[in-house]
């Protein structure tokens, strides 16, 4: 006979397409030694992730079409497990004021980091499934169904736009009276050599070693200074939500070969001294502008040469 003074709670992430057995035999098995069952997802504050790619609405909506009775709350995650167990303990008085409480949780689940005050249990599912590996398969399975096309254009809706770090890397030879910029295939004007920052770099100037190196033939430089920040008008993402953002950086060519590789076509030193504008492309521009500018400021003017905001604007053009 069920205790009818005890609370079931069940607490997971079920972060997959469709409740698995696993998933089913905990949820019965707590619901048949409880009146009372709640189960409380955990919510992640990035969305849209490999890891946590379902909102808190899809994942109750896929619980309760089959449990109807369940009733599914949310959980958010925190920084600390204390916050996190003192959160849940209130969340589960709110429903329950009284009553005694035990939490469930499966293998790997959140009870190693509970620090709350009620007791809990770890059951062993007798399917063991990875979340993990099932969300991977889910991955590589492309759906003709109009529903699957659906979820893809949700996914994409109900996510955070996106700001993409990207590098650029401004290189001069010895005494900077050269500057080295790249070409890519189908276009006709010149940039910087630069691309996107990879998670696994540890900085933005690593970043910077290794775009370079990958463009421009393996060839080393020495970062020499930081010029700014800059939103690129990028014309694959003018009509996107999401957008690029790059840090320009200066450097010089210590060694090596210079080669274009990777997505870069050509490679080729320009006088820095009366440099013409229209020669990049114009995502890049302002990029230039900002340099050259600095660059003006930086260099020794004679003696008697009138200076100013005029000189330095005429000198950007």
């Amino acid at each position: 006979m069920k205790d009818k003074s005890q609370i079931g709670v069940i607490v997971g992430r079920y972060q997959v397409h469709e409740l698995h057995q696993a998933h089913c035999e905990i949820i019965e098995e707590v619901m048949a030694a409880h009146p009372s069952t709640l189960l409380f997802l955990g919510v992640s504050p990035v969305s849209g992730s490999t890891h946590n790619p379902l909102d808190f609405t899809a994942r109750r909506k896929m619980i309760q079409s089959k449990y109807p009775d369940l009733t599914v709350l949310a959980l958010p995650d925190m920084r600390s497990d204390e916050e996190w167990s003192k959160t849940l303990d209130a969340r589960i008085r709110e429903v329950h004021p009284m009553g005694s409480v035990v939490l469930y949780g499966g293998r790997d689940s959140f009870i190693p980091h509970y620090k709350g005050s009620f007791k809990t249990k770890e059951l062993a599912a007798r399917t063991c499934l990875s979340g993990t590996e099932i969300r991977k398969n889910v991955s590589e399975d492309v759906k003709a169904s109009r529903d699957w096309r659906a979820g893809v254009i949700y996914g994409s809706y109900n996510r955070y736009p996106t700001s993409y770090q990207t590098v650029d890397i401004a290189v001069f030879n010895e005494d900077d009276s050269r500057m080295l910029l790249a070409q890519k295939p189908g276009e006709d004007k010149w940039r910087f050599v630069g691309g996107f920052v990879c998670p696994s770099d540890s900085s933005l100037e690593m970043a910077a070693r290794r775009e370079f190196s990958e463009e421009a033939g393996n060839a080393e430089i020495e970062i020499t200074g930081y010029v700014g920040s800059f939103r690129v008008d990028d014309w694959r993402y003018r009509t996107e939500r999401d957008k690029i953002m790059t840090s320009l950086f200066r450097a010089r060519h210590i060694y090596g070969r210079l080669q274009a590789s990777d997505d870069i076509s050509a490679l080729r030193w320009f006088d820095v001294e009366g440099f013409d504008l229209t020669q990049v492309v114009e995502e890049h521009r302002p990029m230039m502008v900002v340099l050259l500018s600095k660059m003006s400021l930086e260099k020794p003017m004679p003696e008697g040469h009138p200076t100013g905001d005029k000189d330095l604007v005429v000198a950007a053009k």
